[in-house]
């Protein structure tokens, strides 16, 4: 029996809504079958991430499918924005609770710019301090239930965010532009702003540069496409998300999943970004496809 996620998702509370996407606490627990691995494989997801784990299990990192111990990075973490996968452990029970950022949000709850956090993870502890952290967590623990874990985890972001500053008008515009454009020029040319200008203030905000942050808009349509019942034709699914024919879909699914189209329906993963690795593929490749790195993510265009 592989291992099952029960979570609960949900927005965060009004005052936190300029600034967090989504609030979750996950109670992942099964045992592992003989096609189960004990890691899997987390796609990008182009935003920066907040995460406590509540287990006896840090998070755990893997360079690649061979590596046996990986690398610790602590209970609590920033996982910054990223477009390419990565490799993690999975252990047999864990609770997690965590957020999704918005944009402009990184620099106001951790004191430092999207960009500087994107592409790793950063253990919390080097943006708090332990004796922040360690409290933070040993009060996430105490919490009788789920929902007061949810509870406590939104009053500690509060208590760290201070008041309430509106993301720059030209982020703002490009983010409301580029899920119905990937036309980063005309994008840019609408704001005004020269083309350096305007990257370097989106990425601060974002964490990556907009044409990047656009592939990954489209990648994830594609991922949604793929994951309705039964999923349509790959050629099919290219189209619809904006690729210009199947094969470019194809290198597009290597470069930012390390699998193909095929690889990752037949993995069937429980949600979107969460592909799990069957045990035969740790232990047969000698090296997972574009080489996971732990300390930063791997430079695409």
């Amino acid at each position: 029996m592989a291992v099952r996620p029960a979570a609960v998702v949900r927005a965060p509370r009004p005052a936190l809504r300029p600034f967090i996407s989504i609030v979750w606490v996950s109670d992942r627990h099964g045992a592992a079958d003989g096609d189960a691995s004990d890691r899997e494989r987390m796609l990008g997801s182009g935003a920066t991430h907040l995460v406590f784990r509540l287990s006896d299990h840090p998070v755990r990192l893997y360079d690649d499918l061979t590596e046996r111990t990986g690398t610790s990075v602590g209970h609590a973490v920033v996982g910054g924005a990223r477009a390419t996968f990565y490799l993690r452990d999975t252990p047999r029970r864990v609770r997690t609770v965590g957020a999704v950022l918005l944009p402009g949000a990184a620099a106001l709850l951790f004191g430092a710019p999207a960009d500087e956090l994107a592409g790793r993870h950063t253990p919390l502890l080097d943006l708090w301090g332990r004796s922040a952290v360690e409290e933070a967590r040993e009060r996430l623990l105490e919490a009788a239930d789920p929902e007061r874990q949810l509870e406590l985890f939104e009053a500690l972001l509060a208590a760290r965010l201070p008041a309430l500053r509106g993301l720059h008008p030209a982020v703002a515009h490009a983010l409301a532009r580029f899920p119905s454009t990937g036309d980063v020029g005309a994008v840019v040319d609408e704001t005004g702003y020269s083309h350096r200008r305007f990257i370097a203030l989106f990425r601060g905000a974002v964490g990556l540069p907009p044409k990047l942050y656009c592939r990954i808009l489209r990648f994830q349509q594609a991922l949604r496409l793929l994951a309705t019942r039964p999923p349509p034709p790959l050629a099919d699914v290219a189209l619809a998300a904006g690729y210009s024919d199947q094969p470019h879909l194809n290198r597009e699914f290597r470069e930012l999943a390390g699998v193909s189209p095929s690889e990752y329906l037949a993995a069937a993963p429980a949600s979107l970004l969460h592909v799990p690795l069957p045990t035969r593929s740790i232990s047969s490749k000698t090296r997972s496809a574009g080489g996971c790195m732990i300390g930063s993510e791997r430079r695409i265009p």
